[in-house]
């Protein structure tokens, strides 16, 4: 038979064995809990899987294996993302960014120029898009030194476009819905161009502001957008993008068609056109200014719209 003594020894022991092993156990499970809610693994930032993905300046950026969050600092990426088939994954967009409508529910992290860093960071996303009109390189590397990605979608023409839909889709993970967007916004461009090309080319004005005459230059993809619509630009040699006319310049251009980025201040064109043949004829039109200046998959809406007022005059 055990000595009783020695029976009472042993169970003391393991009773305290015992307490130290749930104490311990404890412990361990309030650190995790403390090292979780410090930042000590970062959600969303995990690198142990990453990929390289080239973005629209061909740079190679480091991303997740899988995405789950993204911000968006311009409104015509915050579109592509959404045409590509992610949007679901967007926590962060500009306070320009109002398309589509369900941006309305994502949290907005300052303008385009002047985003908010410390918004973004606490946001804890994997990859940051930007735009190479985006002024951002001063809190570029903040964003990287804090693991996360910066990914540039070139702006351009059309085509660059498309390729900034694949190329997101392809970051984000959703590449086959962002090869079928592209495939129908393509068909959709083609129809455009086909019909445009059977008639004659009218000479375009467009006018982004009617104060001030700024209107469209060499270096727009707009041009590009009304010459796939089926009109010449009058302006399409002036250097830069969004040149500012004299009231003596824009007098000589006489165009035979005048298309109003429309907005609240820029609804009829300017007095300088007052003898031109567009407006002798009622060739003025209004295209909303969100699908005619932003560079993403509504510049498709917008060369439906121009090609049908220079085909059919209405």
């Amino acid at each position: 038979m055990a000595n009783p003594a020695n029976l009472a020894l042993f169970t003391a022991r393991w009773r305290r064995r015992g307490l130290i092993l749930r104490t311990n156990l404890i412990i361990f499970v309030v650190c995790a809990v403390i090292f979780a809610a410090c930042g000590g693994a970062p959600a969303g930032n995990d690198r142990t899987a990453e990929r390289t993905v080239t973005d629209g300046l061909g740079r190679e950026v480091g991303v997740p294996a899988g995405v789950r969050r993204a911000v968006s600092l311009a409104p015509s990426i915050t579109e592509i993302v959404f045409a590509a088939g992610a949007g679901d994954r967007l926590v962060g967009v500009t306070s320009f960014c109002d398309h589509p409508a369900e941006v309305v529910d994502i949290a907005k992290v300052g303008d385009t120029l002047s985003p908010n860093v410390e918004a973004i960071v606490a946001l804890e996303p994997d990859v940051v898009f930007v735009s190479t009109a985006s002024q951002l390189q001063a809190f570029a590397g903040v964003l990287e030194s804090r693991n996360i990605a910066v990914f540039v979608a070139a702006e351009g023409d059309i085509e660059s476009v498309f390729r900034s839909i694949e190329q997101i889709g392809e970051v984000m993970g959703t590449a086959d819905a962002a090869a079928d967007t592209v495939k129908r916004l393509r068909r959709r461009a083609a129809t455009v161009e086909a019909t445009a090309g059977e008639g004659v080319r009218p000479g375009v004005f467009v006018q982004i502001d009617r104060a001030a005459l700024y209107t469209v230059g060499r270096d727009s993809f707009i041009v590009d957008i009304v010459r796939r619509a089926g009109g010449d630009v009058v302006t399409a040699e002036v250097p830069t993008a969004y040149p500012k006319l004299s009231v003596e310049a824009a007098m000589a251009l006489r165009p035979e068609v005048i298309i109003l980025s429309d907005s609240a201040d820029n609804r009829e064109p300017h007095e300088a056109f007052r003898d031109s043949p567009a407006v002798k004829a009622g060739r003025v039109y209004r295209v909303n200014a969100d699908i005619i200046s932003r560079p993403g998959p509504r510049l498709v809406d917008a060369m439906e719209e121009i090609a049908g007022h220079l085909r059919d005059g209405k």
